[in-house]
C-alpha cells in the first residue's frame, strides 16, 4: 500500500543523541526529512536532554520550530522562551555538595552556559575521548561539551537547570538515595560510561513536561503529537505522544513505551519512519 502524506499537521518531537544524531554526526536523509516535513505544513522539534549550551549549529542550523531542551527544563518555540526552570537554591546546593563528596566529574548545564570545578575539563577529555564526531570527516574530535564550559571554585552563585556526570566512585543508582526526592536521577546517555554516569534533573521535570508547554502554546492536541526517542530520558515522552517512536536497540523500557521502532540514525531510520507516518511523501 502506497504511502499517503498526512492530511493533518503533526507536531514532531526529535530526541538528538542516538535518534537525530550518530555521535553528533546528522546523516544527510535526516536534514531533508525534517525539510521535507515542514515543507509539507508539519512542525518538527528538537527534544533532548541537552542545554541550548550544548546543541551546535550544525544541528540548530537544520531548522526546527522550536526546542525542547534540558529534558524539559527550557522550551522555546519560534523564538519565544515559554518554559526556564532551574534547581533551588539549597536543592542546587546539596546536589554539588553530594557529587562532590563521591569524586564525580560533573557539570552543571544552564540554559546558556556551562560550569563545573576546575581541572574537569581534562578529565572529561580522557573520559569521552572518541566518543563525539566530527560532523564533516566523522573523526573523533574533543567533545562538545568542553566549548562552552566555565570553571569555577565557587559553584554557589550558578543557577543551572540538570546535572550531567560522566565519572563517580559511586553507581548512580546508589547516589540518588544520597541526592533526596527532590531531584531524579538516570543512567547517561553515554553507554561506555556505564553505572559511574548519569543525569539529575528536578523531580517532575521531564521531556513530557515540555511538550505540554508546546501543544498549550500553540493550542494543538496530545494526538497530533509524534515523539522519537532512544533513551530513558525520553520514556515520559513516548508515552505521551500519539505516536511513540522507539529506535531499535533502545533499553527494554523504552521499547515497551512506544508504539513503533524505527532504525538508528547510522542507518538514516528517521527516513523510513516519516514516510510511514504520512510526515512525508
Amino acid at each position: 500500500m502506497p504511502n499517503v502524506t498526512s492530511p493533518q499537521p503533526k507536531i514532531v518531537f526529535l530526541d538528538v543523541d542516538g535518534t537525530f544524531a550518530d555521535h553528533g554526526v546528522v546523516p544527510p536523509g535526516h536534514v531533508a526529512a525534517v525539510r521535507a516535513a515542514r515543507a509539507a505544513g508539519h512542525r518538527v522539534l528538537l527534544c533532548t536532554g541537552r542545554p541550548m549550551s550544548m546543541l551546535p549549529e550544525h544541528i540548530l542550523g537544520v531548522g526546527f520550530d522550536g526546542v525542547v531542551a534540558s529534558a524539559g527544563g527550557w522550551v522555546e518555540v519560534d523564538g519565544q522562551v515559554l518554559r526556564d526552570q532551574r534547581f533551588p537554591a539549597d536543592v542546587a546546593a546539596h546536589v554539588v555538595e553530594v557529587l562532590d563528596a563521591h569524586d564525580a566529574a560533573y557539570v552543571l548545564e544552564a540554559p546558556r552556559a556551562l560550569y563545573g570545578r576546575p581541572g574537569v575539563d581534562e578529565r572529561l577529555r580522557r573520559l569521552l575521548a572518541g566518543h563525539v564526531r566530527d560532523p564533516e570527516t566523522g573523526d573523533a574530535r574533543p567533545p562538545s561539551i568542553l566549548a562552552g564550559l566555565e570553571m569555577r571554585d565557587d559553584l554557589a552563585s550558578c543557577s543551572f537547570a540538570k546535572v550531567t556526570f560522566f565519572d563517580s566512585r559511586t553507581p548512580w543508582h546508589e547516589l540518588g538515595a544520597e541526592l533526596g526526592p527532590e531531584v531524579g536521577i538516570l543512567p547517561s546517555s553515554v553507554a561506555a560510561r556505564g553505572e559511574s554516569s548519569g543525569e539529575v534533573y528536578l523531580a517532575g521535570v521531564h521531556k513530557a513536561v515540555g511538550i505540554e508547554a508546546v501543544t498549550a502554546h500553540l493550542g494543538l492536541a496530545r494526538e497530533d503529537v509524534i515523539a522519537f526517542g532512544d533513551g530513558m530520558n525520553d520514556v515520559e515522552m513516548l508515552e505521551h505522544a500519539g505516536v511513540g517512536v522507539a529506535i531499535e536497540g533502545a533499553d527494554p523500557q523504552v521499547l515497551a513505551a512506544a508504539d513503533r521502532v524505527a532504525a538508528g540514525p547510522q542507518h538514516e531510520g528517521l527516513v523510513p519512519a516519516f514516510r510511514d507516518l504520512g510526515l512525508i511523501p
